[in-house]
Formats: structure tokens, C-alpha cells, sequence
């Protein structure tokens, strides 16, 4: 089993940092330490993990899928850690998180009330807003974002999940109107968008081999609510650019389709943001361990 972990600590470092010399440094090694145990993971493996090039490197597919496995095993591992000393520290005091309105509702808070329940200690307080909040100074502990987060010292960050956007419509507008079967076809439909102070979200669409193509299809239909949106997809209203979280329900019931099936999916990251600090209270780690692990559940369709 030791040999089997072998190298995943180094593979996350470098995965995380986004270089084998950026982990060296982390990690106290030397650049060619790092990738000599990249490679013995690999060939352990039989795949490759990353793409490499003289310039640059970037995770493969399979690296990605592996690395979202180990990030759950090591918090899984951070958890047991957490709960033996829990055993030892009971988990009290007050939590702060801030977090997306309807993200939050849907994927964050269930995961949170759990961990309260199982340690009576722990008291939550939950804020559910879209804005970006300044952790220090409005007593906040801990912050759930999604997409690119700002830049901002003194925070520390850990990625939780990936997102993925996806085209949908309910059967009854594809049978009346078709199935779009490429980017293109997009064209020919109605669309419901996303709007907010007086903007409209465009599309982010990725092609293979191509750049993303951002778009903003035609639509007599434009509202700042996401859940409104994929409420207006059900009813026949067009199509809707929505997160899997979001329409996994409706998928299920045969409410809504997803289409575009051969493109990828466009990917958010979901991070953890804290205030940095000497040592990270027990009630914050089990927090984010427990988002770490139990997110990707939730998010994927």
C-alpha cells in the first residue's frame, strides 16, 4: 500500500503549483526529484499523466481524472487525521462561510449542515450572496468562489472541485425546433440568457483543437436568476448554458436534455478561501476536507 502512494503527494504538488520546479520548491526537492517521480507514477500507471514540452506542461485527461481521485483520497485521509483529533479536540465554535447564493444552496450547505450534525460543538453561520466579500474585515472564516478568483494577500486558496457548464433544452422545444448537433446550429435556435446589470453573459463553448468560441445567441428571453433560466428551459422557452449542479435534477426527471453532447464543456474551478493564519482551526480543515471530498459528488451531472 506505501508503495501505492508513492508519488501521489509529489503529483498533487505539481498539479497545484502548476510546475515540477514551482513543486520542488514547496516540497524541498530538487526539480529533477519531482519529475523522476511523476515518471514512476506514470509507468506504475501504464498512462500518461501530464503534456509536456520544452516550455510548458499541462495535465492530460487522464492525469485530470486522477488527480480529481487523489485530491478526494487525501482529503479523505485529511478526515480520518481530522476525526482522531477530534477525539483528542472537540470541534467547537462558530464557522463563517460566505458563499454563492444558489452554488451554496444547492451544493455547499448540505455538505456543511452534515458536518454539523455530526459534531453538536460546531456552530454554523451561513451567508449566501453573490458578492465577493473581504474575508478580514466582515469576520468571515472561510469563503466558497467559483471561476477565477481575484488576487488578494493574505488568503490562502485550495481548489475544491471543477464545474462544467453544458447547452440544455426540454424535449418538447427539441422535437418542435431540432437538435443542435454542432456550435454552428446554434444559430437556427432561441436561446434563454443570463443577465445581470445590464449585461449579458456570452458562451463560453470550447471546440477541440480550436479556441473557445464565445457566443451570444439570439434570445427574446433574458433573466438574472439561473434557476429562473433552467425553470423557462422546462417550459419549452429555448435553449439554456447552465451548470450541471444546477439541471442534474431536471436531467434526471426527463425535464430537460442536454445537447452538444460531442463538445467538452466548459469547467469552472470551485475554490476554498481563508484568511491566512499560523495554524488553521480544526472546525475550518474539516470544513474544507469535507468539501474537497463530497463536492465533485454533487457537482457532476
Amino acid at each position: 500500500m506505501t508503495d501505492r502512494l508513492d508519488g501521489i503527494g509529489v503529483f498533487v504538488q505539481a498539479v497545484e503549483t502548476g510546475s515540477f520546479a514551482a513543486a520542488a520548491v514547496k516540497l524541498n526537492l530538487s526539480r529533477s526529484a519531482v519529475g523522476k517521480a511523476v515518471a514512476r507514477l506514470e509507468a506504475r500507471l501504464g498512462v500518461r499523466l501530464f503534456h509536456r514540452t520544452t516550455r510548458s506542461q499541462s495535465l492530460s485527461e487522464d492525469g485530470q481524472i486522477y488527480y480529481e481521485r487523489c485530491l478526494r483520497a487525501l482529503a479523505e485521509l485529511r478526515a480520518a487525521e481530522a476525526m482522531l483529533e477530534s477525539g483528542r479536540t472537540e470541534v467547537i465554535g462558530k464557522l463563517r462561510v460566505t458563499m454563492p447564493a444558489l452554488f451554496g444552496r444547492y451544493c455547499v450547505a448540505p455538505i456543511l449542515l452534515a458536518l454539523a450534525r455530526q459534531h453538536p460543538g460546531l456552530e454554523l453561520e451561513l451567508s449566501f450572496s453573490d458578492r465577493i466579500v473581504d474575508l478580514v474585515e466582515e469576520g468571515f472564516d472561510l469563503a466558497i468562489r467559483n471561476g477565477a478568483l481575484r488576487g488578494g494577500s493574505g488568503l490562502m486558496t485550495r481548489r475544491l472541485a471543477y464545474q462544467r457548464m453544458v447547452v440544455c433544452a426540454s424535449p418538447s422545444y427539441l422535437e418542435a425546433n431540432g437538435t443542435p448537433a454542432s456550435i454552428a446550429d446554434l444559430d437556427r435556435h432561441e436561446a434563454v440568457l443570463y443577465w445581470r446589470a445590464d449585461t449579458v453573459r456570452s458562451w463560453l463553448l470550447p471546440e477541440r483543437g480550436r479556441p473557445t468560441a464565445e457566443i451570444i445567441p439570439k434570445a427574446r428571453i433574458r433573466l438574472d436568476d439561473l434557476e429562473a433560466i433552467a425553470d423557462a428551459a422546462v417550459a419549452g422557452a429555448g435553449l439554456a448554458w447552465l451548470p450541471c449542479w444546477l439541471i442534474r435534477g431536471r436531467v434526471e426527471k426527463g425535464e430537460l436534455v442536454c445537447v452538444l453532447a460531442n463538445q467538452p464543456g466548459m469547467v469552472f474551478e470551485t475554490h476554498a478561501v481563508w484568511p491566512q493564519t499560523p495554524r488553521l482551526p480544526l472546525r475550518t480543515r474539516l470544513a474544507i476536507d469535507a468539501l474537497v471530498s463530497e463536492l465533485p459528488r454533487l457537482i457532476e451531472l
